[in-house]
């Protein structure tokens, strides 16, 4: 009974609920699309940046990350790759020894970055294969460079051409080779372009005399695993000498910048509730002035006060739910069609995301809590302003409001 009334209540004044209505409905649909474009386009950043070489998840030798020295390097053995292949939730492992050298072609000598890796699991990783640009994809067992584009260009170096490498290996041993590239690697980030060069793990591990020796181990596995699967790996015998670096960790000017971002984002939000909370406490205010001597007719009759209080609430709950769920249901298959099929940026904007490695898209996040923590706002706020009414029930004199009628 106390639904029915509460239901016919608020459509005794349709065009005033409609307005209230369309407000919430507006203020739902684009928080929920403000929401959904802003958690997916850094989730697609993030997915970008951490696939395109990181990986979510990295085992190193403790202090590696703050001194990134060959000489932090760890024994790769069958039985650390046994401990961790038994770790449920990891796909792969990506076998990495990392240095900078002196690559000289000539009369060009610069400094580049020398990453001694799997082909096949950083292929799985980090899609490297797909960036070659010109000549083929190395093998295992070839002693041969991958070069990124900007620096063969520096270099004037092209496929079948020779570079020279030289560096300081494990320990101060000397490090000098020299390499065929068999091939040239387009990356979207200028300062990856500038200065990468690949080569497989056996040779590079001969080339820094570091044989059985990593630097790094590039976790491939789900976002959502990360913590068990970190957890897991700092109980595994033999943790204690190595760090178990999330990407969050790696990249904390990334998580620093997204942070800033959303919490504009919440900001602008934050605007567009409370100017949605003055227009639905406008309705709650005009629909209760209107109506004491309406209440005091029912408190006269016999109604208690907290029935009629709990009405009003419901009423007020009423207004704000239906706002809500037709905000989520015209929401949602904008939200889903973009996720679907992002916007493909294209001009200047197109360029500066290419410039970082990440694509030009604009995704949204489909996700469900995003629709729910909107409806719940609203049920928030619609319930702090039932507030209002529910305290003019409570000290109304039922003769004064029928008189003030009359």
């Amino acid at each position: 009974m106390f639904l029915k009334l509460a239901s016919r209540n608020i459509w005794r004044n349709k065009r005033r609920t409609l307005i209230t209505l369309a407000s919430i409905m507006f203020a739902v649909f684009f928080a929920s699309v403000m929401m959904s474009v802003q958690k997916g386009m850094w989730d697609n950043l993030v997915r970008n940046v951490v696939n395109y070489h990181f990986g979510y998840l990295q085992v190193h030798k403790q202090g590696f990350w703050d001194e990134k020295t060959i000489n932090k390097s760890f024994t790769w053995d069958e039985t650390l790759q046994s401990e961790l292949n038994k770790i449920e939730g990891i796909n792969d492992l990506v076998p990495r020894i990392e240095s900078f050298a002196l690559a000289n072609h000539q009369e060009n000598t610069t400094g580049a970055l020398v990453i001694g890796t799997d082909p096949e699991a950083e292929n799985a990783l980090t899609g490297l294969k797909k960036r070659i640009h010109k000549g083929e994809f190395f093998q295992a067992d070839e002693q041969v460079l991958l070069i990124a584009e900007g620096l063969a260009e520096y270099l004037e170096v092209s496929v079948n051409d020779t570079v020279v490498l030289i560096s300081q290996g494990y320990r101060g041993a000397n490090a000098a080779g020299k390499y065929p590239v068999k091939g040239l690697i387009k990356f979207a980030s200028p300062e990856l372009n500038r200065q990468m060069i690949y080569m497989p793990l056996k040779e590079a591990q001969w080339f820094y005399a570091a044989e059985e020796k990593l630097t790094a181990v590039a976790v491939n596995l789900e976002e959502d695993d990360i913590g068990d699967v970190q957890e897991a790996l700092s109980n595994m015998p033999g943790s204690e000498e190595l760090d178990f670096m999330n990407w969050e960790e790696m990249l904390p000017e990334l998580v620093q910048a997204r942070k800033i971002d959303t919490a504009g984002t919440v900001i602008m939000l934050l605007v567009l509730y409370v100017i949605i909370t003055f227009g639905i406490f406008g309705t709650v205010l005009m629909m209760t002035r209107e109506r004491m001597y309406e209440f005091g007719i029912l408190i006269s009759i016999g109604l208690k006060r907290a029935q009629l209080a709990f009405i009003i609430w419901l009423e007020t709950i009423w207004l704000g739910l239906l706002g809500a769920l037709a905000g989520i249901l015209i929401s949602v298959p904008i939200v889903g069609y973009l996720h679907s099929n992002p916007i493909r940026l294209t001009g200047d904007m197109a360029e500066v995301y290419e410039s970082y490695g990440v694509e030009p898209n604009i995704v949204t996040a489909f996700e469900f809590q995003i629709f729910v923590t909107q409806a719940i706002i609203v049920f928030i706020i619609t319930t702090v302003l039932s507030v209002y009414p529910m305290l003019k029930i409570k000290s109304l004199q039922a003769v004064r409001a029928m008189r003030a009628k009359a």
